[in-house]
């Protein structure tokens, strides 16, 4: 069975709803195991148990957050070299700018080495219907990829 990890930083009611869809979506593929962590629980163990990564933030300030900067910092070492080629992909939540965030997700999941399986959902403003709504395919989308 596969298994995809979600490593999200979710700290409003709106990213919260982006998380839980995105769960959601992942959990309607069949033989696909969902781990979900926070980003500040989650460790390299987690990360190298699994098949395919789906990374959530906030853009703070145009940036990653740091909770999700934190699990990349503390992850990268033991598991870079292991997790290369592994199917992910990401969505970041902004308020004004998400400029910074996507390049820094660019750049460091390009250091492990992972390969974009999906396109990202990245947006600023209010998390409605329609971005829920992708937020659920996305999820939907990552895992069932595992599954070929």
């Amino acid at each position: 069975m596969a298994r995809l990890l979600v490593v999200h930083h979710s700290p409003t009611p709106g990213v919260r709803a982006l998380a839980d869809a995105a769960m959601r979506g992942a959990r309607s593929a069949e033989d696909v195991e969902i781990v979900e962590r926070a980003a500040l629980d989650a460790t390299a163990e987690d990360v190298l148990a699994a098949d395919g990564y789906l990374l959530g933030t906030t853009a703070n300030f145009g940036y990653l957050s740091g909770a999700l900067k934190h699990f990349f910092d503390t992850t990268y070492n033991e598991t870079h070299e292991a997790t290369s080629g592994r199917p992910f992909s990401y969505w970041i939540h902004g308020g004004y700018d998400t400029t910074g965030a996507e390049q820094a997700m660019t750049a460091i999941t390009r250091g492990y080495g992972f390969r974009l399986a999906s396109s990202p959902l990245v947006f600023t403003g209010e998390t409605d219907a329609v971005r829920l709504e992708a937020a659920e395919e996305l999820g939907a989308t990552l895992a069932w990829r595992l599954t070929l």
